[in-house]
């Protein structure tokens, strides 16, 4: 017959109270006078307890456990550990060696108590595992871990604590000791002090001296100028490195501030987390190319999880020489010459400035008379105008649908990318993977995700759009009489309007020239205005969003449903026109597409789009990004983008201005 379980030891102690406290209540009732009897019995009992209490905890545990554990082979083998240890009863502690007592519960006795209560976070399940349980106890580190036997009524569990506390400070000076390596720019250092006297020249190169002297021997590492371009490198240990993520390397700011009349900046890229010195060196150089990719001005951070970006406040510095356009071009030539075929395509959606200067580059092949086609979706563009316009001029065998490039491609044919540098982004990845070589010309900063190893960069963020960069490499390709004819160079031109919001946002120099070699080529700017021309469909669309607009923290943000994909340009317009408003800083235009929603950012250049975009897995430039949300309601992308901004402006140490009323309210 199966015997009955057994009480824990709280069951037994609850009925010994409540059996007492009735036989207490009895007494008082039957006999007042029984009060000085109690009293004494009190006092005795207080005696006994102190005299025999070394007593009652074998007495305790005899009666619980139905076992004759004290004085036995087994108590007196665990006793000697140097490890303290303990025998439970379920979760109930019934026993315990000297070394517990005295490390763990400071030299006094806890009589049957819940191991919890003695060891605040043990999990009796994880200590059953072969790594077992770390916990803060007696303020040092105590791996735990744990033995069970399972009984007729409750199982019983041996405990054995190690001490881990020296181990885990050793660990961690370890970790705060690891090398990384910085390496820094200054940015356009040779437009910036090239046009400087030696005096001036000499004055800012002692404050950016001072200044990372200062940033870098707060602690132990070391700081190195390299050459004679504004180049430096600092190895310092991760501590050092902590201090200047949480303080966002403010050494950014004092740069940029040194000189107001000036525009200098600097760019750092930082190897952490490496294996060893030299792989921190590597990881520090491909973050400082990935900073100034992105416009300079800020800091990457490279670790072996990805990359962390800070600063990219300022607009970036224009480079004036030609001389890289004309190593790119003559580079571009030579692999178009050497492929069997070109196939150009943009990115999703393509727009004017994708489209324009796939066109150019096209223009190009026909010069190097090489096949090229462009790889585009005419269902799913925000070009069909300059595509209808240039199927009328009687190229339309220049296009062809993604799907139907492949079987043209083999492993010498050339892929050139417009217009983006993201492999998520492109027209089709089938045609990025089939083709033996890839090239890329783009003007967005660049982020994580980019194409990889391409054969030829022309990877330039202080452009205003793709469509000026191709522009400056048609002016260095064939002979004079070798040029776009008027629909293509109305198509660049259209480009660089699109981008640049009709010469007010990041233009330049080399921006004017472009389009005056545009004009050059026969382009028409009342032609080119027409590209722009909207259906009815469309402005109805932009006006609807335009007023759904609602100010935040001075952007506007507009949510607005489904838009019909002959309408979809009307996102792009909707946050332009947002712009024109009275203290707007930034807008943001959201509209939903299938189960996700599509999200078109732009600014005057006081926010950093690209960023805001980017902590939503998106991308773009400083003043114009986008980004793509998937399985989110609309709802709940406006909450997902005004925590955005929010992080952007704390990110930035700015004073968020107060938020303002809504429209209507």
């Amino acid at each position: 017959m199966k015997r009955k379980p057994r009480w824990t030891l709280e069951m037994l102690t609850a009925s010994l109270a409540v059996l007492c406290g009735l036989l207490l209540l009895v007494l008082l009732v039957q006999r007042p006078m029984a009060w000085p009897l109690l009293a004494v019995l009190v006092v005795l009992w207080g005696i006994g307890a102190t005299l025999f209490r070394c007593k009652l905890r074998s007495w305790v545990v005899r009666w619980t456990s139905g076992t004759t554990f004290e004085k036995s082979k087994v108590q007196f083998s665990l006793e000697p550990l140097s490890q303290p240890a303990a025998l439970l009863s379920g979760e109930t502690v019934l026993w315990y060696n000297s070394q517990f007592r005295t490390r763990l519960l400071g030299g006094q006795d806890v009589l049957a108590s819940r191991v919890q209560k003695l060891l605040p976070g043990l999990d009796l399940q994880l200590c059953r595992k072969r790594e077992g349980q770390l916990l803060t106890l007696a303020d040092g580190y105590w791996s735990v871990h744990s033995s069970t036997v399972p009984g007729e009524a409750e199982s019983m569990t041996l405990l054995v604590l190690n001490e881990e506390t020296e181990l885990r400070r050793i660990e961690a000076e370890y970790k705060a000791s690891r090398p990384g390596y910085l390496a820094f720019q200054l940015d356009g250092y040779d437009d910036v002090f090239g046009d400087l006297m030696d005096s001036e020249r000499a004055r800012l190169l002692e404050g950016v001296n001072r200044i990372l002297e200062d940033m870098i021997g707060r602690g132990s590492g070391f700081l190195r100028r390299v050459g004679s371009g504004g180049r430096y490198i600092a190895v310092v240990e991760e501590r050092q490195l902590e201090q200047f993520a949480n303080r966002g390397y403010d050494v950014l700011d004092k740069i940029r501030a040194l000189d107001p009349s000036v525009s200098l900046s600097l760019s750092i890229g930082i190897g952490r987390g490496a294996r060893t010195l030299r792989e921190a060196q590597d990881m520090a150089e491909h973050a400082l190319d990935m900073a100034q990719g992105r416009g300079g001005d800020q800091a990457a951070e490279m670790t072996l999880d990805g990359f962390t970006f800070y600063g990219g406040v300022s607009h970036g510095v224009e480079k004036r020489s030609k001389v890289r356009s004309r190593l790119v071009a003559d580079q571009l030539v030579k692999l178009i010459k050497e492929a069997d075929h070109v196939v150009i395509m943009g990115h999703r959606m393509s727009d004017l400035d994708a489209i324009g200067a796939a066109e150019g580059v096209l223009r190009i092949c026909k010069i190097c008379d090489v096949p090229a086609v462009i790889a585009v979706r005419r269902d799913a563009t925000l070009a069909a105008s300059l595509i209808d316009a240039l199927c009328k001029a009687g190229q339309k065998d220049d296009f062809i649908d993604p799907k139907d490039a492949l079987p043209i491609i083999s492993k010498r044919t050339l892929c050139i990318v417009v217009d983006t540098y993201q492999v998520g982004l492109v027209e089709s990845k089938d045609i990025l993977e089939k083709c033996g070589k890839v090239a890329v010309i783009d003007h967005h900063r660049k982020g994580v995700g980019y194409i990889e190893n391409p054969a030829l960069v022309c990877h330039e963020p202080y452009s205003s759009s793709a469509s000026e960069l191709v522009t400056e490499l048609l002016q260095y390709v064939g002979e004079r009489d070798d040029k776009p004819n008027r629909v293509e160079a109305e198509g660049l031109l259209a480009g660089i309007l699109l981008d640049t919001q009709d010469f007010t946002l990041h233009t330049g120099v080399r921006t004017f020239e472009a389009a005056a070699a545009l004009r050059r080529y026969g382009a028409e700017t009342e032609r080119v205005r027409r590209l722009f021309d909207v259906t009815m469909v469309e402005y109805n669309a932009k006006a609807d969003l335009v007023e759904k607009a609602q100010m935040y923290k001075n952007c506007a943000i507009s949510i607005g449903g489904e838009v019909a994909p002959e309408a979809r340009v009307a996102i792009a317009q909707a946050a332009n026109d947002l712009l024109r408003i009275q203290g707007v800083d930034a807008s943001f235009v959201a509209v939903q597409v299938g189960n996700g929603v599509n999200v078109s950012a732009r600014s005057m250049g006081a926010v950093n789009v690209q960023v805001i975009m980017e902590s939503l897995g998106g991308g773009g430039h400083q003043t114009m990004a986008a980004a793509q949300l998937k399985h989110i309601t609309p709802q709940a992308a406006r909450s997902r983008i005004q925590d955005a901004i929010d992080q952007y402006y704390l990110s930035q140490k700015k004073t968020t201005p107060e938020a303002r009323p809504a429209k209507g309210e």
